[in-house]
């Protein structure tokens, strides 16, 4: 699987917009009028079930930004005014405190990551406030595994060591690319000084995993600008990488319209960065774990990818699996296993829910037992490149996925029978693809298809 090219045809015929798979059903298909209650019955029942197996996973979203990276397509707030730390730390622990009110147990935390924004817009000693408001009267689990996005402009050694300190060993830095001219499009200035300083800092310290973000398809990008971007991120080689395509989303993301978009890669000169980067990567010793996440073998997630651990949620690839995932703050999302919800989008709209002593829920899904059955399907063959198929389920297979599956295997991804389906080294580069012959909400064309909700898997 390693050494296979890639081939440029199938690339350009599969890159239609398709989901990342996150969740399934996927977020366009969820109910804005899911009632909470509904929610914390679910809520109760799996915490009390999933905590006493192996713990729980907290996702904490801190939105704040310094300045706009007009890529960029998370849900952040812009400030340079750091007094919004405290206000926002207070709402999160409120919002906390309603959480701990429905656990009959004392909760074991395996996993936390905090996400944004910019994590690391927040002081050292917030941070440390903010994991003493979520470890109070809680139990770490042994095996625990903590991260953190941060931004190699802004990430301090007092950040590290704090971190360190409350047990994170993973790292992210959103690189994206070392270019200056597209960092100045983009409006993210990062010298690479600061990426080694940051990347040297952690090591130090004592971080064990360290991951890069990058991107491919940003504005004015060419094959020699994003060699060199990884040809330097391979001199500072990180146990992981993200390469992400860039999500060209204007209609959900108005800060996209601030690009020209003459300056954007055509679509075949975007396919030739993707090639050129997997190509390099993989040349110096990164395997492919799926949808655009690469890791040496020492790394956790490669191991977990081989034994049949890998598990995918909200964060991405992750090695724990612990069944009910907690999303605290501002649109962050929750995922019980048998249903999902997401907070309110506007600080304005999560702080007044909170504030009025009301988890902050805007909407959300429970799965059926077909989602159950599909979403099965899905996580089977994006962590681990199969699945097999349960009989109960054959006549909606062969309705809506085996016609799909049949043109998949006619171009080489896959080899299938009605037993099971397997990817073939060719298929690994596709996995969106084949993972959206399983997505009945698609297949059924239950939504008005004339408006684009995904971006292309290229």
């Amino acid at each position: 699987m390693q050494n296979e090219e890639v081939n440029p045809l199938l690339i350009r015929k599969y890159n239609q917009p398709v989901p990342r798979y996150t969740s399934y059903p996927t977020v366009p298909f969820w109910k804005e009028e899911l009632v909470a209650e509904d929610w914390i019955n679910v809520f109760r029942k799996r915490f009390d079930e999933q905590n006493a197996i192996g713990g729980i996973s907290l996702y904490i979203h801190l939105p704040f930004c310094e300045s706009l990276c007009t890529y960029c397509g998370c849900n952040k707030k812009i400030t340079k005014n750091h007094s919004v730390e405290e206000e926002y730390l207070g709402v999160l622990e409120k919002e906390w405190k309603l959480y701990r009110k429905l656990m009959n147990q004392t909760p074991v935390i395996r996993e936390v990551h905090l996400g944004g924004g910019t994590p690391t817009f927040f002081s050292p000693a917030n941070l440390q406030r903010l994991m003493g408001i979520l470890l109070k009267d809680s139990i770490v689990h042994p095996h625990h595994e903590f991260s953190v996005e941060g931004h190699p402009n802004n990430t301090t050694v007092e950040h590290l060591k704090v971190l360190y300190a409350q047990g994170f060993r993973r790292i992210s830095f959103g690189v994206q690319d070392n270019d200056p001219e597209v960092q100045r499009v983009i409006n993210r200035i990062q010298p690479i000084e600061n990426l080694i300083k940051a990347t040297e800092n952690a090591r130090r310290i004592g971080f064990t995993s360290i991951n890069y973000d990058l991107i491919y398809g940003l504005p004015l990008q060419t094959l020699e600008s994003i060699e060199r971007t990884i040809r330097q991120v391979l001199e500072l080689k990180p146990d992981r990488i993200a390469f992400y395509s860039y999500a060209h989303v204007p209609w959900t993301s108005k800060a996209q319209r601030l690009f020209d978009e003459s300056h954007l890669p055509s679509a075949a000169d975007k396919i030739q960065l993707y090639l050129k980067g997997k190509q390099m990567l993989m040349a110096n010793g990164y395997s492919d774990i799926g949808m655009d996440h690469f890791a040496l073998p020492h790394d956790d997630l490669y191991k977990a990818r081989l034994d049949g651990r890998l598990h995918r949620n909200f964060m991405g690839y992750t090695t724990q699996q612990t069944g009910l995932l907690l999303g605290l703050g501002v649109s962050s999302i929750s995922d019980a296993g048998v249903a999902y919800v997401q907070n309110e989008k506007t600080i304005h709209d999560y702080y007044k829910r909170i504030n009025e002593k009301r988890l902050a829920i805007k909407r959300g899904y429970l799965l059926n037992a077909e989602d159950a059955a599909f979403r099965k399907y899905i996580l089977d063959i994006s962590c681990r490149a199969a699945t097999r198929f349960e009989p109960e389920h054959l006549p909606l297979l062969r309705q809506y996925t085996f016609p799909k599956l049949e043109a998949l295997a006619a171009d080489g991804l896959i080899e299938w029978n009605e037993d099971g389906v397997q990817l073939t080294a060719q298929g690994h580069y596709f996995i969106r693809n084949v993972c959206s012959a399983f997505d009945l909400y698609l297949l059924r064309n239950e939504m008005n298809t004339e408006k684009q909700l995904f971006s292309k898997a290229i």
